[in-house]
């Protein structure tokens, strides 16, 4: 389609030769394995960091909720990104691992499909970090998310990419 060269041409995939918003038609792009990495951490008081590394904290065991809640929300990246395509995700993954100053998150997302996965890692990891200010908060209210950004993604098109 006209359209789609044109806007596929200036880089503008999201929209069309009228600058309309779109969603990117992917039926004609072959399936391969996509897989994306996305990282970022929560700095904190070490009082906060050594509760939740020990377990203590009274809202409950915040790694493992973080965890779940990251994955909940790769799931369902396409109902809070308006043009990101539903993707069948394979699997997902976070990793936590805590400091004495925070807690870093690395999602990992993986399909076959006709489209990448950057946004459900990049969507894992921000609620993953979420989760962990919320459940947190009552220790330190200073507590910044700093970070986020894909580190590596492989598949389609255009190939392997890392930071």
């Amino acid at each position: 389609m006209a359209a789609d060269r044109d806007a596929d041409a200036a880089g503008l995939t999201h929209l069309d030769a009228a600058g309309q918003a779109r969603m990117v038609d992917v039926s004609a792009k072959p399936d391969s394995l996509r897989v994306a990495v996305a990282r970022g951490r929560i700095l904190m008081s070490a009082g906060a960091a050594a509760a939740i590394a020990a377990g203590t904290v009274v809202k409950g065991d915040v790694l493992a909720a973080a965890r779940i809640a990251g994955i909940m929300a790769a799931k369902r990246t396409a109902d809070l990104i308006p043009l990101c395509h539903p993707v069948a995700l394979a699997g997902v993954t976070i990793d936590l691992d805590a400091a004495p100053d925070g807690v870093t998150a690395t999602a990992t997302a993986r399909t076959t499909g006709p489209t990448g996965v950057e946004m459900e890692a990049l969507t894992a990891v921000s609620v993953a970090l979420l989760t962990i200010y919320d459940m947190a908060k009552a220790l330190d209210r200073g507590m910044r998310i700093d970070g986020i950004g894909l580190v590596a993604k492989s598949g389609g098109r255009s190939g392997d990419w890392q930071a």
